[in-house]
C-alpha cells in the first residue's frame, strides 16, 4: 500500500502572511486605501487570490476594480518568498515521512505558479509528487474534486491518503473525498474549524505520529 499525505500550504507548511500582507497592502496603497495588519490579512486567507482580493476591498466597503485580482496575483507571485518561512520542523519531518514511504503532495488554493516558486524557495518542492494549485484544475477547495485531482496526480488513492490543513476548506474537501483529515492546530484557522477532522495536531511532528497511527505501514 502506497500512503499519500496531502498537505495544505498557507498556514500549514509555510507562514505566508508576511508576504501576502505586503502584497495586499501595496494593492491598497495603489488604490489610495488604508492598509491592513498581518492578523487582519491572516483572517482573509484560505480561499485563493480572487477571494482574498474581494475580502480586502469589502473591508473598505467597496468592490475590487477590474484589474485588482491580476495586479495582486502578479505582485504576490514576484514577491512570494521574501519573508515567508517554513514552520519549525517541517523540512526534517517531511523528509522522514518520505523515507518511510509516504508520497507527499501539496493541495492549495494558491495559484500553482506562486505555490511552486514558494515551495522551491523553502526547499520542499523536491520532496513532492504533485502540486495541485487553485488554478491547476476546474475546482478548488472546499470542492473535494480538487483534493481528488491532486491525489490522482500524485498516484495515490483515497483509502490510503490523509489530508493535513489548517482551514475548514481542508476538512470539508477531505470529508467529501472520503479522506481523513489532520487539522494543523498551529495554522491560521481557529480551532473551531477542526470539527469533522480525524485529529488535531499541535505541531508538524505530531502530524507524523498521527499519520503513521491512522495509516500504519504494511
Amino acid at each position: 500500500m502506497t500512503r499519500t499525505l496531502l498537505l495544505d500550504l498557507d498556514g500549514t507548511l509555510v507562514d505566508t502572511v508576511p508576504d501576502l500582507a505586503a502584497a495586499v497592502n501595496r494593492l491598497m496603497q495603489s488604490r489610495g486605501l488604508p492598509i491592513f495588519t498581518r492578523p487582519q490579512v491572516a483572517a482573509m486567507v484560505g480561499d485563493g487570490v480572487a477571494v482574498l482580493t474581494a475580502r480586502a476591498f469589502a473591508a473598505h466597503d467597496i468592490q475590487p476594480d477590474a484589474s485588482a485580482v491580476a495586479d495582486l496575483t502578479a505582485d504576490y507571485t514576484a514577491n512570494v518568498a521574501v519573508a515567508s518561512r517554513l514552520y519549525p520542523g517541517v523540512l526534517p519531518v517531511l523528509t522522514a515521512l518520505m523515507r518511510q514511504g509516504w508520497r507527499l503532495a501539496v493541495c492549495t488554493n494558491k495559484p500553482e505558479k506562486a505555490a511552486r516558486l514558494l515551495l522551491h524557495s523553502v526547499g520542499v518542492l523536491p520532496l513532492l509528487y504533485a502540486v495541485g494549485g487553485g488554478d491547476s484544475f476546474a475546482w478548488r477547495k472546499p470542492d473535494p474534486a480538487h483534493l481528488l485531482a491532486t491525489l490522482c496526480k500524485a498516484g495515490g488513492k483515497a483509502d490510503a491518503a490523509l489530508m493535513v490543513g489548517d482551514h475548514r476548506n481542508d476538512v470539508v474537501a477531505a470529508s467529501g473525498a472520503g479522506v481523513r483529515c489532520i487539522f494543523a492546530g498551529w495554522g491560521y484557522g481557529p480551532i473551531g474549524m477542526a470539527e469533522g477532522s480525524a485529529a488535531v495536531a499541535r505541531t508538524i511532528s505530531e502530524v507524523a505520529e498521527i499519520a503513521n497511527r491512522l495509516l500504519p505501514a504494511r
